[in-house]
């Protein structure tokens, strides 16, 4: 079987401003300054997005997609923001099962090849660790990482972060609550890394026991100065929530239909009446998609909930600003 080496992974470097070249794994390598100058340069991409003016900034550059998980929204959003750029893609989605994965080619082989056909490569991978070890077999070009196993997404969470900043001009002094399964999802993981980089942030966390953070995580994100509160029925809900963040169960997590089912069954769903009841607002209800039996499609209609409006489109501008500056083309 085709598998992604678990030996220790080198730190990766911070970005420190200067974003051309690095590989982009994790938001522990970003900083207040470096998220302002992606969210500068984010604008900057909305504007060209929304008004569909023609682009240069990638000609001449070819970026991969390589997918080893499935993906609608990061491998659409990603191919997009190259396309609107003026760039060309080279995609690869299912790998294992039609390329030389299936002849015995080891993980660190694929990548090294993909990188002498591409000026950059787009990960993701169902095992935690893939996208360092992508980044480590990368010498010559950037490695992004578009979600590995159940441990990091950083580029939902630029897109998550800039969604919060538009909609409340600051990314401190902030309550808000993730929901769901908060053991697996790689999206509450980068958020709430990202959330910390921010004073006086307040963040409940709402999930089954056996799906709550780990408790490693929870003291690292404790030390970082984040404020964390754990709840697990939603009759804790807070009443002065700036956002809900909801996420689904990761069925492709667990090792049965039966463990899934039980988590399931005692996750709490989004509803009209769980707005009605304990939202703001003021307040905005996010969920970074497939929505899977987490928010009730009847909110949907609720103007607090921008996860198929503003949420989704930052994405593309996100992933468009970062791409150019990893890049070197701004």
């Amino acid at each position: 079987m085709y598998q992604v080496t678990s030996r220790p992974q080198p730190e990766v470097p911070m970005i420190h401003g200067c974003f051309q070249g690095k590989d982009i794994v994790s938001l522990d390598q970003f900083s207040v300054d470096d998220l302002s100058i992606l969210f500068n340069v984010t604008g900057k991409m909305k504007q060209i997005a929304v008004n569909n003016e023609p682009s240069r900034i990638l000609e001449g550059l070819l970026v991969a997609l390589l997918f080893f998980e499935p993906s609608s929204r990061t491998f659409s959003s990603f191919a997009a923001a190259v396309k609107r750029l003026g760039g060309q893609t080279l995609e690869m989605q299912n790998p294992e099962a039609v390329s030389s994965v299936t002849k015995g080619e080891t993980f660190e082989d694929t990548i090294r090849v993909i990188e002498a056909y591409s000026n950059a490569i787009i990960l993701r991978h169902r095992i935690s660790g893939a996208a360092k070890q992508a980044a480590r077999a990368a010498e010559d070009v950037p490695v992004i990482n578009a979600g590995d196993g159940n441990n990091e997404h950083p580029t939902q969470t630029l897109l998550d972060l800039y969604t919060l900043y538009e909609r409340f001009g600051r990314l401190d002094n902030i309550t808000g609550m993730m929901a769901g399964d908060a053991l697996n999802s790689r999206t509450i993981h980068s958020l709430l890394r990202g959330l910390s980089l921010f004073g006086n942030n307040t963040m409940y966390i709402l999930s089954p026991n056996q799906l709550s953070l780990s408790r490693d995580e929870v003291v690292s994100l404790q030390d970082r100065g984040l404020r964390l509160i754990e709840i697990h029925n939603e009759r804790e809900i807070p009443h002065d929530c700036d956002f809900w963040y909801w996420t689904r169960i990761q069925k492709e997590r667990f090792s049965s239909a039966e463990e899934y089912q039980q988590a399931q069954h005692e996750i709490v769903i989004a509803t009209p009446e769980l707005l009605k009841t304990y939202a703001k607002k003021d307040m905005i209800l996010m969920d970074p998609l497939p929505r899977v039996e987490s928010v009730d499609p009847a909110v949907d209609a609720d103007e607090r909930a921008v996860y198929l409006r503003s949420q989704i489109r930052n994405g593309l501008y996100t992933r468009m600003a970062l791409l150019a500056l990893v890049l070197g083309r701004i």
